[in-house]
C-alpha cells in the first residue's frame, strides 16, 4: 500500500495573522520528504484545492508546473479534496438550487485538475473527497428532505465524475449535515445509489466519534467507559456497514473529544500517533477497514492530522512517528 501525507492540515483551521497561520504547500512538501524509517519515506501526497495551495481556477500550465515541482520532491498525488464549501467554490448539497450548482461546479473544477495530474504522470491512483458542506442543525429541519436533496446533488456530482474517469468519497465527519452518524451516513450513500462511483472517506479520528453518537446519541454504538470487550463488537457493527462503500481511508487517531479551529466546526479531533489519550489501537483498527481493500480501488492511505498545532507540524519528530505508524497499518 502507498504511503501518503495530507497537504491540508497545513490549512484547516489555519488563519493568517494568529498563532496558527496556514503552512504553505511548499513547505508541508518540505516536512513530508523529510520524514524517514528504515529506509522508507513517504510515497506521496494529497492534495487540497484551493488558496493558498492551489488556485481551482489555476492555467494548465500552472497546475503542470505544480505536477512537476511534486514529481521531482519524488513524490505522487493521489485524492484530490474538491472545494465543495461555501467560501471556497461550493456551497450546501442540501442547500438552494443556487447552493447545489456551486456543489456541482467544484466537483467540475476538480475533475479538470485531476485530468491534468492524471496525463502529466504525477497521479496514478486516488478519488475526490466531498461532504455535504452543510450544517447539522439545518439540515434537522428537514432530515428527509436534505437527505435527498443530498443525494441528488451528489448523483448530479457522481455522473461528472464518472464520465471524468474519477470517484467521489465522502468523507464521515460528525460536523456535516446528512454524514453526522454512521446511520445517517449510510442513508445518504443508499439514497445517492452509486456505489461504483460515489462512495465514502472512512477516517478512523472521524468514525470513533460516529461509535460515541457524539451528534447523534439515537445511533451510538458505545457508552462512555465502555472496555475492549464492547469496543471491537461495535467497531465491527460499523465497519461492516460502511465498508463497502469505502473508497479512500485516512489513518488517524483520536483523545475520544471534538475540536475546531477558525471556521471549521467542531468535529473529531486528531491528535498525535502516539498521544497517550489515543482511544485507538491505529493499526488494527486499519485492518477493519482495509480488509479487501484492493476490491474496491484503494492503492494508497494518507494520514489526516487535521487542526495540530503548527509547532506539532513544524517538528521533523511528529512526521517521523506518523510514518512509523503508516509503516504498521500496511504491514497489518
Amino acid at each position: 500500500m502507498k504511503l501518503h501525507n495530507a497537504m491540508w492540515p497545513g490549512l484547516v483551521g489555519k488563519e493568517p495573522g494568529t498563532d496558527h497561520p496556514p503552512i504553505s504547500l511548499d513547505r508541508m512538501i518540505e516536512l513530508t520528504t523529510s520524514a524517514d524509517v528504515d529506509g522508507r519515506e513517504f510515497d506521496g501526497i494529497d492534495l487540497f484545492l484551493f488558496h493558498p495551495h492551489l488556485d481551482p481556477d489555476a492555467s494548465d500550465s500552472e497546475i503542470r508546473a505544480l505536477a512537476d515541482k511534486i514529481a521531482a520532491a519524488g513524490l505522487k498525488v493521489g485524492s484530490l479534496v474538491a472545494p465543495v464549501w461555501p467560501g471556497t467554490v461550493g456551497a450546501s448539497a442540501f442547500g438552494s438550487a443556487d447552493d447545489r450548482k456551486k456543489f456541482v461546479l467544484a466537483i467540475e473544477k476538480a475533475c479538470r485538475i485531476a485530468k491534468i495530474l492524471n496525463e502529466h504522470g504525477v497521479r496514478e491512483y486516488g478519488v475526490i473527497r466531498i461532504d455535504s458542506a452543510g450544517g447539522v442543525s439545518d439540515w434537522a429541519q428537514d432530515p428527509v428532505g436534505n437527505t435527498k436533496k443530498i443525494a441528488e446533488t451528489w448523483r448530479e456530482a457522481g455522473k461528472i465524475a464518472e464520465q471524468a474517469g474519477e470517484r467521489l468519497a465522502a468523507e464521515g465527519e460528525i460536523c456535516w449535515g446528512g454524514m453526522h452518524s454512521w446511520k445517517a451516513m449510510l442513508d445518504t450513500l443508499e439514497a445517492t445509489a452509486m456505489p461504483k462511483v460515489v462512495g465514502f472517506q472512512a477516517d478512523l479520528a472521524h468514525t470513533y466519534l460516529y461509535l460515541m453518537g457524539y451528534n447523534a446519541p439515537e445511533a451510538a454504538l458505545l457508552q462512555p467507559g465502555y472496555g475492549s470487550e464492547e469496543f471491537w463488537p461495535a467497531y465491527k457493527i460499523l465497519t461492516d456497514a460502511l465498508r463497502p462503500w469505502t473508497l479512500d481511508f485516512h489513518v488517524a487517531q483520536n483523545d475520544g473529544s471534538v475540536h475546531g479551529t477558525g471556521s471549521h466546526d467542531k468535529t473529531g479531533r486528531h491528535c498525535p500517533a502516539d498521544d497517550p489519550n489515543g482511544k485507538l489501537e491505529i493499526a488494527k483498527a486499519s485492518s477493519y477497514w482495509l480488509k479487501d481493500a484492493d476490491k474496491r480501488g484503494i492503492k494508497h492511505i494518507c494520514w489526516d492530522g487535521c487542526m495540530f498545532p503548527n509547532e506539532t507540524l513544524e517538528s521533523a519528530e511528529t512526521w517521523k512517528t506518523i510514518l512509523a505508524t503508516m509503516i504498521k497499518v500496511d504491514e497489518a
